[in-house]
């Protein structure tokens, strides 16, 4: 692999895999970083990236869902790996206005696999990144393998579960060199406020309260983001060409108890007036609709394929994150205001 385009990776995940591809991998060539910048795709989540590997980094706004901008990319930087992160990817959103994850997930999916095909004869690797979620809803019992019926319950989820399908459908047709990975709920540093996670610690820091939908006993696993990097580069190396695998974090528990977790390891670091407790801060709200009660991955499959497993541990990854937001209080301030989103008008109008 020489020249890899990371899609989506101003995003969450898209940054902390383009970092740990570039200062902590065996990886010795280019990143291609090409990202629309919707609102969850903040430049400075790579900005230091971009100043240390000058030589062998370079980000190109462009929308996946212009195709000829992504067949002009393909061609004039010798396309030969792609690892697909680009996405719309929160179910509350999906509910108001699904329009955009149609567009993005599915057409946007579709052009990159038309792209790739184009360049066919120099393709090492089309990774595809996907979620748990196109599984649908467990019970109390089991576990999501690769061989799970596909049942999406949401816009967002559904969407996920068409790009899968196209993509995978590009290897049986055109035999495209393809992999893809479904992952269990990611958290760490540069995850997007709206998440569970980082809103629980930044309004658990500013005292507001912490809204918990329904009873908050709906069940994830919890995938600390630096494993689910090692996970992808894992599969984009030595993955079964045509196969899925499933990437879990081995963390399961129940929203409210991750909750109660945030608050009590803050309250160690830092307490709120009057000696309360942050966890006298927790409202808990009406459900959203379609809200799965319970995701939980097995990642056998990944695990005696290609020897790997998550190495933090649930409260490691907690606590890491929620320094991570302690220290990086400017990076914080301005995607909380929207000062980023004027920061890239001025820079990429």
């Amino acid at each position: 692999m020489k020249n890899i385009m990371v899609t989506g990776g101003c995003g969450f995940i898209g940054a902390n895999f383009i970092r740990y591809l570039l200062s902590e991998s065996d990886f010795t060539g280019n990143v291609i970083n090409v990202d629309s910048l919707t609102y969850a795709g903040n430049p400075e989540n790579v900005a230091d990236i971009e100043e240390r590997y000058q030589d062998r980094y370079l980000f190109i706004k462009a929308d996946i869902c212009d195709m000829a901008g992504m067949n002009r990319t393909f061609g004039k930087h010798e396309i030969d790996t792609i690892c697909n992160f680009a996405a719309e990817s929160h179910v509350d959103r999906s509910i108001v206005a699904p329009d955009a994850f149609i567009q993005t997930n599915i057409v946007g999916t579709f052009n990159l696999l038309e792209a790739a095909r184009s360049q066919q004869n120099r393709m090492i690797r089309f990774h595809h990144i996907s979620t748990d979620e196109v599984y649908g809803s467990l019970g109390k019992d089991g576990y999501f393998t690769e061989t799970t019926p596909y049942k999406p319950n949401s816009p967002y989820s559904a969407s996920k579960a068409s790009s899968d399908h196209l993509v995978r459908a590009y290897y049986k047709t055109y035999d495209l060199p393809i992999t893809i990975s479904n992952c269990s709920n990611n958290y760490g540093p540069y995850q997007f406020p709206e998440k569970l996670i980082p809103l629980m610690i930044l309004n658990a820091l500013e005292g507001k309260p912490l809204p918990v939908y329904g009873d908050g006993r709906h069940v994830r696993d919890w995938l600390y983001v630096r494993d689910h990097c090692t996970a992808i580069w894992t599969i984009m190396k030595n993955g079964r060409i045509g196969e899925m695998y499933n990437i879990g974090g081995d963390s399961e528990m129940e929203n409210i108890a991750i909750v109660k977790m945030i608050c009590d390891i803050l309250d160690e670091m830092n307490e709120l007036s009057n000696n309360r407790s942050r966890r006298e801060l927790i409202t808990f709200v009406k459900d959203r609709p379609g809200h799965d009660r319970r995701y939980a991955i097995d990642f056998t499959k990944l695990n005696k394929e290609l020897n790997w497993r998550p190495e933090a541990s649930l409260e490691t990854g907690i606590r890491d994150t929620i320094q991570w937001y302690v220290d990086n209080k400017k990076w914080v301030e301005r995607v909380k205001s929207g000062e980023y989103r004027q920061w890239i008008k001025t820079h990429y109008a």
